[in-house]
Order: structure tokens, then sequence, then C-alpha cells
């Protein structure tokens, strides 16, 4: 059970970044009074398809390239899994984890300036290719460290945000006609965009690596341990998401903000709960909370791409892949949040 736990934080820790964050309170927003069809439709396939996708990938011996050399065709397999990898990599997923951390917890500590998200992205690449280029003490950094931290304040945000904001009526935000059909089917594509379903075929990978670090004594207890890595990261995700999802849809959002093309609901709903919460300190808490929650999803994401690309281009070793991927992340953060989600999205649909 223990081996499955360090593991289930470590992937956790892993999993839940950037999308998970903000797209669960503008969900709820969004949903209004068909909360549950939208959150469960989020939980389906945020949750599902992503726990569903690690296990598939950690039970089956040489993982979803295999499976797809066989059953389709090796040079398909290597063109789609190297597609699916820049896109919940350097291209995409890497980049939106930084302009978000970035956005929510330290934008609104500097003056307007072009240059802040130049210097913090810097630095907090520097730090995220730090803990990957150290990839055997992941474990330690992040499974036992950051993710307990990161998950722990998620959830004094949401416990505390509950009773405070629970008996408010949620705005319909111009959503009265919204059936529990379409709001399932809403909450369903949400989960899909938070990137979770694609990265667990990588994740899958790390998930194996990591485990190999223990000794097992049959495969019964390798696949139960597995099972109980799954439980540990689905537990988790659904807990949050709910919590998340119930802020977004009792937080007061003014109607003209929500219209204003350049505001981020998930992100507005965050910052303002969090100051109405704890006040002066709220801006601080939340930044700790968001900048570790994406720095460990995109430590494991360039730990993923690198080894990927080092097992199937093997010219060059995973440290030149994890500085190239964490320079490539960097050069796409520059670009800004909505600029990275506008063109990632067409994408993903694909």
């Amino acid at each position: 059970m223990k081996k499955g736990l360090l593991t289930g934080l470590l992937l956790f820790g892993f999993f839940f970044g950037a999308g998970n964050l903000i797209f669960p309170p503008t969900l709820g927003y969004q949903s209004a009074e068909q909360f549950w069809p939208a959150v469960i439709g989020f939980i389906v396939s945020g949750v599902g398809l992503a726990i569903g996708t690690l296990l598939i990938g950690t039970v089956i011996n040489g993982g979803f390239k295999k499976e797809l050399d066989e059953k389709i065709h090796p040079i398909f397999s290597l063109a789609y899994l190297i597609a699916l990898y820049l896109a919940i990599g350097p291209f995409f997923a890497i980049p939106r984890t930084a302009t978000v951390s970035y956005n929510i917890g330290v934008a609104p500590f500097l003056p307007d300036s072009k240059s802040g998200l130049l210097i913090y992205a810097a630095i907090y690449f520097a730090v995220a290719f730090y803990l990957a280029y150290n990839r055997s003490s992941l474990l330690s950094s992040i499974g036992k460290i950051l993710t307990p931290i990161f998950a722990g304040l998620i959830l004094i945000l949401v416990v505390v945000g509950a009773f405070k904001f629970g008996q408010t009526t949620p705005e319909l935000a111009g959503q009265t006609e919204l059936t529990a059909a379409k709001a399932f089917g809403n909450g369903f594509i949400e989960g899909y965009n938070t990137l979770d379903a694609l990265a667990a075929v990588a994740f899958s990978v790390v998930a194996v690596n990591t485990l190999k670090e223990f000794h097992f004594s049959s495969k019964k207890e390798y696949e139960k341990t597995i099972m109980s890595v799954g439980v540990v990261t689905a537990i988790g995700f659904s807990v949050l998401y709910i919590g998340l999802a119930f802020l977004g849809n009792h937080f007061n959002v003014a109607s003209a903000l929500a219209k204003d093309a350049e505001l981020n609901v998930g992100s507005y709903v965050l910052t303002m709960a969090s100051r109405e919460l704890f006040g002066t300190f709220g801006q601080a808490f939340l930044a700790v909370m968001v900048v570790i929650t994406c720095l460990t999803t995109t430590v494991g994401l360039i730990v993923s791409v690198a080894e990927f690309l080092e097992e199937n281009f093997p010219r060059f070793s995973y440290k030149v892949y994890a500085t190239v991927v964490t320079l490539i992340g960097f050069g796409v953060a520059t670009l800004g949040l909505q600029t990275i989600i506008k063109f990632s999205l067409p994408v993903l649909m694909i």
C-alpha cells in the first residue's frame, strides 16, 4: 500500500496542473443549476479516461507504443506519439502551466509590465529543469514534499470556500436553457481539455519506471500496487475537482466580468475567492498553491517527453532532450496564457 501511495502522490503531482485548476471553477460557473451533470462529465473524462489510460499503460508489457505498432503500424505509432508528446509537452501543456501560475499567483504582485512574464518564466523553468535533470530524486522531491503541500492548500481553499459561499445562489450567467445532457457534454470536453487523458500515455511510462525502484514479491503484488495508484489519484482528482467547481458555481462573479473576452473566469474565481477568504494573506496563499501545483506538472512533462525522445532517438541523451524541451516551453510561455489556449484547443480536438 505504501508503494502505491508514494507512486500515486508522484503521479498526482504530475497530473494536477494548470488546466486542473482553472477549468473546474469555470465549468462550475457556467453550469449554473446543472452543476452535477457538468461535474460528472468532467470527472468521467478528466478522471475516468486519464486513470484508465494510466492503468492500461502500466499493465501492458511494452506500453502503448508496442500496442500501436502491432495493431496499426510502427510508422503511424511513432508519428502519433511524437505529435502527442509535443502537444502535452513543450508546445501546449508545459508553457500553459507556467503562464497560469504567473497570471494567477505572481502577476498581481507586479506592476503592469511585459517583462514580468519573461523574468518569471526564466526562473520557473530554471527550477523545473533542475528538478527534471535530477530525475532520480523525483519520488522524494515531488511525491513526498511538493504534492502534499499543494493538495493540502487547494483542499483548504475549497473547504473554507464551501462554508463561506455555499449558501450563495449560483448565477445563471446566460445559461438558463442549459440542459443536463448539454451540461454533461460541456463537462466532458472540459475534462478532456485538461490534457490528462493524453498525458496519461506519457505518465504511464513514468509510473512503470518509478515502480521498478520497488521490489515486488509477485506479479499479483505489482498489479495490486498499480490499482492502489489508480485509487489514490482518482480520489484526489475527484475531491478537488468537485470542490473547485463548487467554488466557481457559488462564488459571485459579475456578469460583465464574465463576458470580458480577456478574462479567464477560473483564474478570476481563484484569485478573488482567496482574497475574500484570507484577506491580505490570500494572494500569497494562492501564489504558493498555484506555483507549486503547476511546477510539479511541468517537471513531470519535461521528464516524460525527454525520456520518450531518448528512447526513440538515442542519438542524444536524456539531459540534452530535457534541455531542449525546457527551452521550447520557455519560449512558447512568453506568448501568454490566452494565446496558448487559443491555438492549442483546435489541435487537441483533432
